[in-house]
């Protein structure tokens, strides 16, 4: 006979959705931080004992719970965040499904205390059940946490040592506080302080506090900036390459203030760094999307890490094009010299014309943009007997305009071993890897003028027919603009059945059928397809290689300076196509501490 259908305790039932929504102590803290920032606090305490298994406690001074409705804070599905479906299609609050607060009651010995705001009364209720009493608490709201899964051993056993549960919920709060500066942090584990983050009013306190819970190091190579488009907002900080990790754990991705993990978000971001992120190496940011609440759905699973766009494609280009265009800048010393009041020279160097369809020009085989004639004052003021100090007053009009006008990586001094072409600023000393650098000029010119003709194809001899799913035929006819645009010509045969007749003409030895079928992957999973760029971009990067000055090539004064200009001029030139920095400087200081000067 077959067993009986009944409905499940439910006790049960809220140990099962706590299975999802409860996963170790830094999933709690997440939950109740969360309901902490919904009730508008404006200052959040985070009290851990053991990791959290023992005892987790989050204060807050929020809106509070009124004393009628602790109990049903308590229940399953009971939430003032939602009342109709309207709101379920617009949620603007970090939770809403009402499965939290039981959820971890079923698993621990909860105690919730709170008083609401205008009440002269506060409350406390236990997670068994048992009657409301009143409480002593001044304002908002305490919810502690104790003996986490005591009654479920088995989910116990899954956890790690004190000091790794206790990490996961170090890294949760960071990540919280990041996303919003407007409320103050305090987190203590066995009653001592790990860090306290003060409510920032601005963004200068707001990159204190990033340099607080980041380090300093990230916020020195962070690129700050804001971008609006389409009705989406994209703002934050974004680590220069040369800042990469070996690991994911500096991405931090946040949507309309909530933190999220989407492979979107990661797909559009690594493609921003393709060619200037050394490979295996993983950016760092920490970036805040803003849209209409209408055009994510939040609602995809219990832990709230993942969130669906509407309109993903849209998404994914923004995102793209804006780190894209972020990265393109130049580095610190390039991008300050250009908001200073250009001089004679500067302003002659401006208005120099730049390569665009021939990366290569007669008479200067750098391939660079300057005229010799504009380095003639440097070049007379770089003999070999021009010393560390810029000239005196008395010196001659050359060098008055040299040293009225430094660029940013100033001019050429010698050149080392044939690979290294030494360079004095105002600062100090640039040294610069010559083929890295004319490599990264040239691969820029060759995208150039790419970008300036567009895509060109090549028939192919025997069309590639390429059996599919109806639903990615769908995807072709529906896209035949992209793909032409990529230089491919692609037909619909029948209902499973595709036919690539062209390619673009720099890949016409690649394999048809397995190019087609990678756009179609990025098409299903992303909305859109940068795949074909990508291979034209390593062709064109191979290219630049090749047509680069080579290692132990003796180059004049003239010749380096004019490659110091290029660089100063040229998007993403602190590192070449493979990821590797271009140049570097050493500034008089840091000259200064490697030979003990001043001590």
């Amino acid at each position: 006979m077959a067993p009986s259908i009944r409905a499940l305790p439910v006790q049960l039932v809220n140990q099962i959705a706590a299975g999802e929504v409860v996963e170790r102590p830094a999933s709690v803290v997440k939950e109740l931080v969360e309901n902490s920032l919904d009730a508008a606090a404006d200052r959040i305490q985070i009290d851990v004992d053991q990791g959290g298994v023992k005892l987790i406690r989050v204060s807050d001074s929020g809106a509070g719970i009124a004393g009628d409705e602790l109990e049903l804070a308590l229940a399953r599905h009971a939430t003032s965040k939602l009342a109709a479906l309207e709101d379920l299609e617009r949620i603007a609050s970090m939770g809403f499904r009402g499965e939290a607060l039981p959820a971890i009651a079923s698993v621990s010995r909860l105690t919730l205390e709170s008083r609401a705001s205008g009440a002269h009364q506060a409350w406390r209720i236990e997670g068994d059940g048992s009657d409301r009493m009143p409480s002593a608490l001044p304002r908002g709201t305490v919810v502690t946490v104790r003996d986490l899964f005591f009654n479920t051993p088995a989910r116990r056993k899954f956890l790690r040592t004190d000091k790794t549960e206790f990490g996961h919920v170090e890294q949760v709060v960071k990540r919280l506080a990041l996303a919003r500066p407007d409320v103050a942090f305090v987190l203590q584990h066995n009653g001592r302080e790990v860090f306290a983050a003060r409510a920032a009013a601005d963004r200068s306190s707001h990159e204190v506090r990033l340099a607080g819970l980041l380090g300093p190091a990230f916020l020195d190579q962070a690129l700050y900036f804001e971008h609006t488009a389409a009705g989406l907002r994209l703002s934050g900080w974004v680590a220069r390459p040369s800042f990469s990790r070996s690991q994911a754990d500096m991405q931090h991705f946040y949507v309309n203030r909530r933190m999220v993990r989407d492979k979107l978000v990661t797909h559009a971001v690594r493609q921003a760094y393709q060619d200037v992120l050394y490979h295996g190496r993983q950016p760092a940011y920490v970036l805040f999307l803003e849209l209409d609440p209408a055009l994510v759905d939040v609602n995809v699973h219990p832990t709230k890490h993942e969130v669906r766009f509407r309109e993903s494609r849209l998404v994914h280009d923004f995102l793209f094009r804006t780190l894209h265009d972020v990265l393109a800048e130049p580095a610190d010393a390039v991008r300050d010299a250009v908001a200073e009041p250009a001089t004679a020279m500067t302003a002659a160097m401006s208005t120099a014309p730049r390569p665009t369809s021939a990366p290569l020009q007669h008479g200067m085989p750098l391939g660079v943009a300057e005229r010799r004639a504009a380095y003639r004052a440097a070049a007379a003021w770089q003999t070999p007997q021009v010393t560390s100090s810029p000239p005196s007053a008395d010196a001659g009009p050359g060098q008055e305009v040299a040293s009225a006008a430094v660029p940013p990586l100033g001019f050429a001094i010698a050149q080392l071993h044939g690979v290294y072409v030494l360079a004095q600023n105002r600062d100090g000393l640039v040294v610069v890897d010559m083929h890295a650098a004319h490599e990264r000029i040239t691969y820029e010119a060759f995208k150039q003028a790419r970008e300036g003709e567009g895509i060109k194809s090549q028939p192919l001899l025997v069309p590639v027919s390429v059996a599919v799913s109806g639903r990615e035929a769908d995807l072709v006819e529906q896209n035949a603009e992209v793909f032409a645009s990529l230089g491919m010509e692609v037909d619909r045969l029948g209902d499973q059945a595709l036919v690539v007749r062209a390619l673009p003409a720099l890949l016409r030895s690649a394999d048809a059928e397995r190019l087609l079928r990678d756009v179609l992957a990025d098409l299903v999973v992303h909305g859109d397809s940068r795949r074909i760029l990508e291979q034209i971009n390593a062709v064109l990067g191979t290219m630049a290689c090749h047509a680069s000055v080579r290692a132990n090539r003796r180059l004049g004064i003239e010749e380096m300076n004019a490659l110091l200009r290029d660089i100063e001029r040229t998007e993403r030139s602190g590192q070449c196509n493979h990821g590797r920095p271009t140049w570097t400087t050493l500034d008089m200081a840091a000259l200064d501490r490697l030979f003990l000067r001043g001590r």
